[in-house]
């Protein structure tokens, strides 16, 4: 699976005022050519530091006070216009069919997952599983979801098997929702996800995104997952992104909780 993100926010460079100098008459220009020269070295030595690129992130619009830049940039974080999220039905790991509208009243943190994934899915998996953890008191006002973006295998019982495999078992609200192609393809669309999937066999690409949705039903905030790989092409993000991924997710979703 390839997840397809928008570059972060770069650093800006800070500019110079210029610097002039009044004309004397040649007698004082010629005994004071020494000092002038230091005087442009130094001036030059000026310009050059203030025009190193500079290191400080642009802080996205409507973020959260308890999010920092840094970890708003991590996440590519940005807020939405809090149009209502598009409804679905369709039915998760335990086989129960559900609409989107029966979650209201709860924040819902919601994600694309291929079943058969190896590569950005079982990172995100974690992510939803440490964020659970750390919401604490907060995580009953909380569900987490995935809808499938796998067509050849949309069963219910390899939902099932993907949620024991990667732990999401341990969080109670947790639903993998699946359903007949024209549904899943339906919601697909309405959340702007592209899939691939040219056969049964290929590895499924597709848009890797999480959407914040807030206890009234409307769309709040849009993270873009991440991952690394080897050089034999495995994935996986360092321990400390890892653990920054699920307390960004808990952060959210506690602020949009209440």
């Amino acid at each position: 699976m390839v997840s397809q993100g928008q570059p972060g926010p770069e650093g800006t460079a800070g500019g110079a005022p210029g610097r002039g100098m009044r004309r004397r008459d040649w007698r004082i220009l010629v005994a004071g050519v020494t000092a002038i020269t230091l005087a442009g070295v130094a001036a030059a030595a000026i310009l050059i530091a203030t025009h190193r690129p500079s290191t400080t992130l642009l802080r996205p619009s409507g973020i959260p006070a308890s999010v920092s830049t840094s970890l708003a940039d991590l996440m590519q974080l940005s807020s939405l216009p809090h149009h209502p999220a598009p409804g679905f039905t369709l039915t998760d790991q335990n086989g129960r069919t559900m609409s989107l509208s029966a979650l209201r009243g709860k924040v819902v943190v919601l994600e694309f997952m291929d079943p058969h994934c190896v590569d950005i899915c079982p990172i995100v998996s974690q992510e939803f599983v440490d964020a659970y953890h750390d919401l604490g008191r907060a995580a009953g006002k909380v569900v987490f979801a995935a809808i499938n973006v796998n067509q050849y295998h949309a069963s219910v019982a390899a939902m099932a098997g993907y949620s024991r495999e990667h732990g999401l078992t341990a969080i109670p609200s947790w639903h993998f929702f699946t359903g007949p192609l024209p549904a899943l393809q339906s919601a697909w669309r309405a959340y702007e996800i592209a899939v691939q999937a040219p056969n049964p066999n290929a590895d499924i690409i597709h848009t890797s995104a999480i959407y914040f949705i807030g206890p009234a039903g409307q769309e709040t905030f849009l993270a873009s997952p991440m991952a690394d790989h080897t050089r034999k092409g495995t994935a996986f993000l360092p321990a400390s992104q890892l653990a920054e991924w699920g307390h960004g997710i808990a952060l959210i979703a506690g602020h949009l909780a209440g």
